[in-house]
């Protein structure tokens, strides 16, 4: 995930950090916190940029471009 969101043109200079926030144990389930820092006077950022569509999306699209 560190690759991923570091060399997203659009998110690449906003995110910080990725860590395992829980680790289910029997499955194949992991919750990962993802950290941005965002500029907190840009109009609209929060909803357009920053939702968690979007975000999930940049992970999607690195993962369709590798097959």
């Amino acid at each position: 995930l560190m690759d991923v969101y570091s060399s997203s043109p659009a998110l690449g200079r906003y995110f910080r950090s990725a860590q395992v926030a829980y680790l289910s144990n029997g499955s194949s389930t992991v919750f990962y916190q993802l950290e941005f820092s965002v500029p907190s006077s840009t109009e609209g950022f929060m909803e357009s940029t920053m939702n968690s569509d979007f975000i999930r999306n940049v992970l999607r699209q690195n993962i369709y471009d590798e097959d």
